[in-house]
C-alpha cells in the first residue's frame, strides 16, 4: 500500500514517541492489545467530536497501528487532500455509497495485510441507528471486526471483543451494541445507537 504517516521512515517513529507524550500529558489511558491479525477491519465509536480524530490518530501512531480509514470526500478537498491521504485516509463519495462495500471487499482480497478504520455512525450527530457497511465488508472480505473505543468520561481508549462475522448479523450487532453502552465520547447525546429501537 502507499506510503503514510505510519510507515514514513524516520518520522513515524518521532511522531510515535510525540504522540505517546501527548497521551501521556493529557492523562489518556491505552486498555487492550492493538490488532494481530494482518487484516480486520477496526471500529471506532463513539464518533461524537473533532477530537475523536486527532485522539485516535495519537492512539494509533503510539502502537504502530497501520491502518487506513474512510473519510468523507469533503476532507479531500485542494491542499488538504495529499495531507489526509498521508494520515491514512481513503475518500469516500457518499453519492456512490452503494459500491463502497464491493470496492473495499476487493481492497481486502487485494492485499495480504490491510487494516481499514470505519465509524458506522457515520456522522458526528445522533442517529437513529449504525450504518451496517463495516459488517458487510467484514463478512465479504473474511476478515475479522475490532471494536475500538475512546472513552471520554475515563479518558481510556483503548482495544475491545474480535468479532467475527456469523450467522446472525443482529445478534452480531447487538454484542457490539453492548460493549459500547459502557462507553462515553465527548458529547454523549450525539452518541448513535447500534441497533433501532425496533431491532433491538
Amino acid at each position: 500500500m502507499r506510503l503514510t504517516v505510519f510507515n514514513t521512515p524516520i518520522i513515524s517513529q518521532l511522531l510515535k514517541v510525540l504522540a505517546r507524550l501527548c497521551l501521556l500529558i493529557s492523562g489518556w489511558k491505552i486498555e487492550g492489545n492493538k490488532p494481530r491479525v494482518p487484516r480486520y477491519i477496526l471500529v471506532a465509536a463513539p464518533h461524537t467530536s473533532n477530537w475523536d480524530f486527532f485522539i485516535g490518530m495519537a492512539v494509533g501512531l503510539s502502537h504502530g497501528i497501520g491502518a487506513y480509514w474512510l473519510g468523507k470526500s469533503s476532507l479531500f478537498w485542494g491542499p488538504l487532500g495529499p495531507i489526509m491521504r498521508w494520515l491514512g485516509g481513503i475518500p469516500v463519495d457518499r453519492a456512490r455509497r452503494s459500491s463502497l462495500v464491493e470496492q473495499s471487499i476487493g481492497c481486502f482480497k487485494g492485499n495480504k495485510q490491510l487494516g481499514l478504520v470505519i465509524c458506522p455512525e457515520g456522522t458526528r450527530l445522533k442517529g437513529d441507528r449504525w450504518r451496517t457497511g463495516f459488517y458487510h465488508i467484514a463478512k465479504g472480505a473474511e476478515v475479522p471486526i475490532i471494536l475500538a473505543y475512546l472513552d471520554f468520561q475515563k479518558k481510556k481508549a483503548g482495544f475491545g471483543p474480535v468479532i467475527k462475522p456469523g450467522c446472525s448479523m443482529e445478534k452480531d450487532l447487538a454484542e457490539i451494541q453492548a460493549f459500547y453502552e459502557k462507553k462515553q465520547g465527548k458529547f454523549p447525546k450525539c452518541f448513535s445507537p447500534v441497533l433501532s429501537q425496533g431491532q433491538v
